[in-house]
């Protein structure tokens, strides 16, 4: 399952954006493998950076898929991108 994890959940994607959202709106952006459902996602994510997903959010752009994770109030989108290699 690990090895799973580490294949949908590709890179953070970090544009001015995406940093705004983290400040204001607790939300974090990455880059997903394009067969990732969002149950999957938000499973990833919650056993990557133990933490509780509120929403996840996807899109699909030209460099390939993108999820837009929102989380619950009780976890900073800042102190979980800082552990995903944000800064």
């Amino acid at each position: 399952m690990t090895q799973l994890r580490h294949r949908i959940i590709l890179h953070a994607y970090v544009t001015e954006k995406s940093m705004d959202e983290m400040e204001r709106q607790n939300k974090l952006e990455f880059v997903v493998d394009h067969r990732a459902t969002r149950a999957e996602i938000r499973r990833a994510i919650e056993d990557l950076y133990h933490c509780r997903v509120a929403k996840v959010n996807t899109k699909i752009v030209r460099m390939g898929k993108i999820a837009t994770i929102k989380f619950r109030p009780e976890y900073s989108a800042e102190d979980i991108g800082t552990r995903a290699g944000v800064f």
